[in-house]
């Protein structure tokens, strides 16, 4: 089969960063689904996963971590889907990636495609869907129907992937959203997504916020850099408030006050953490992953594919990193087809 993949760690500009390649076709055993990918996405962990350094792959490594596509097989273990079916999902950072034809993934992580999108739509989505559901409403004390309610969030890097679709899934359960962005283009997407306030993350927050008659907030997400604003969070966060955090800190945070005094929740999301340990929950993203189609089904939640590059090979996957490090991206950007 087709695939896209690497066997050294190189800057994305050298033309051996990722490769053509042809690997075997895998067989499903177990609970896997073997799927025929139709798209895939792009996303800040695909860059660092690939980053460069000293290490060597004896065999081809194939990164990709949000595809759509149709079932092909099905392990004997499989319970919740048949060949035919239309699926999509972010799949497990220790297996090999959906850059390629065929790719295998177990059930329990895996939805059915949201029927109203096509498969370069619909591929733009899992991963960060199921960030942003699983910090909001899993890993933080909120739920999806008005848990948000008489609260306001702040999200912190709102035209990023995980942002677009917090800020919607945010107004889904009913909080009032701030979002930040710094340029026009992005705080226009911001808009667009269903932010009721737009400020400026390059500039100070809490005028910005003052200005809009917000002194504190009730909750934020921070999916932009950690310890930049990891202070003025914790001025800002109300007393018994939350923060949610996905980019690990460059350096040591200090956790005490204001974050003690104030008693303010800090939660961690990692996504790939339930595949990766074999949690017994690992269920919970197939479940997630069925309301994020049926939101998007149903007119709640839109889709935040913003360009398809072309079909799945090296060039345009290494086009896709370059302009993903280039951090000037909105929303998410897709390759479709062989």
């Amino acid at each position: 089969m087709k695939a896209v993949a690497l066997t050294r760690y190189l800057p994305i500009d050298d033309p051996q960063s990722l490769l053509d390649v042809e690997l075997p076709r895998p067989e499903a055993t177990g609970h896997d689904l073997l799927v025929r990918v139709e798209a895939v996405s792009v996303n800040p962990v695909d860059t660092k996963v690939r980053a460069p350094k000293p290490q060597e792959e004896r065999a081809p490594k194939v990164l990709g971590y949000d595809a759509a596509g149709v079932v092909e097989a099905v392990g004997p273990e499989v319970t919740l889907f048949k060949p035919g079916d239309q699926v999509y999902y972010a799949g497990d950072i220790t297996r090999p990636g959906s850059n390629a034809e065929y790719q295998l993934v177990d059930e329990r992580i895996v939805g059915l495609k949201p029927e109203s999108l096509d498969f370069a739509q619909a591929a733009a989505l899992p991963l960060t869907a199921i960030t942003a559901w699983e910090l909001l409403f899993q890993r933080m004390p909120y739920g999806i129907d008005g848990g948000g309610r008489d609260k306001t969030l702040l999200v912190l890097g709102g035209a990023g992937g995980v942002g677009s679709i917090a800020i919607q899934l945010a107004k889904v359960a009913g909080f009032a959203v701030i979002a930040t962005a710094s340029r026009a283009e992005t705080a226009a997407w911001c808009r667009k997504m269903g932010a009721d306030h737009v400020i400026d993350h390059g500039q100070p927050l809490a005028p910005q916020l003052k200005a809009l008659d917000i002194d504190q907030i009730d909750a934020a997400l921070n999916l932009a850099d950690t310890d930049r604003y990891w202070e003025p969070l914790g001025e800002l966060l109300a007393p018994q408030g939350h923060v949610g955090l996905i980019v690990e800190p460059r350096g040591p945070l200090k956790i005490g006050d204001p974050y003690k005094a104030k008693c303010i929740g800090i939660h961690w999301e990692m996504m790939f953490a339930r595949p990766r340990f074999g949690t017994a929950d690992m269920i919970e993203q197939h479940r997630l992953l069925n309301q994020v189609a049926a939101l998007i089904d149903d007119g709640h939640l839109r889709g935040t594919h913003t360009g398809t590059l072309g079909r799945i090979d090296a060039a345009n996957l290494r086009e896709a990193h370059r302009r993903l490090e280039s951090g000037a991206t909105i929303g998410k950007l897709v390759l479709a087809g062989w």
